[in-house]
């Protein structure tokens, strides 16, 4: 049976802007495929302004990837509410997440190829 997750680093470099204003940028982010979802990119902790990252209360569980913990995003003009998360212990199969950050998109966060 094949894994679920598929993980590999994604292609050329990546941004996260949010509020209109750069979060951060990597050239050694991933691409995770889950079954026939849209691909998700995640980032290095190290390449993202955690300075605008607050964490948040909320928590999900994904049976294929474990427990995530949440971020809200502090603009200058507002907050958006758990529009970041996290895999802080992964399950074996997410391992390579482990740390890493991936962002909901919408009208105030993108996250595109340069």
């Amino acid at each position: 049976m094949p894994k679920h997750l598929k993980i590999r680093p994604a292609a050329g470099k990546w941004v996260v802007r949010a509020g209109g204003a750069v979060m951060g940028e990597s050239a050694a982010a991933l691409e995770l495929i889950e079954g026939d979802r849209t691909p998700v990119i995640y980032f290095p902790r190290e390449d993202m302004g955690m300075a605008f990252l607050e964490p948040s209360e909320q928590t999900t569980n994904c049976p294929h990837k474990g427990v995530a913990t949440y971020f809200s995003i502090v603009t200058k003009s507002k907050t958006l509410e758990n529009a970041a998360w996290s895999y802080e212990a992964p399950t074996e199969d997410a391992s390579e997440i482990k740390g890493y950050l991936a962002f909901y998109t919408g009208p105030d966060v993108t996250v595109e190829q340069l």
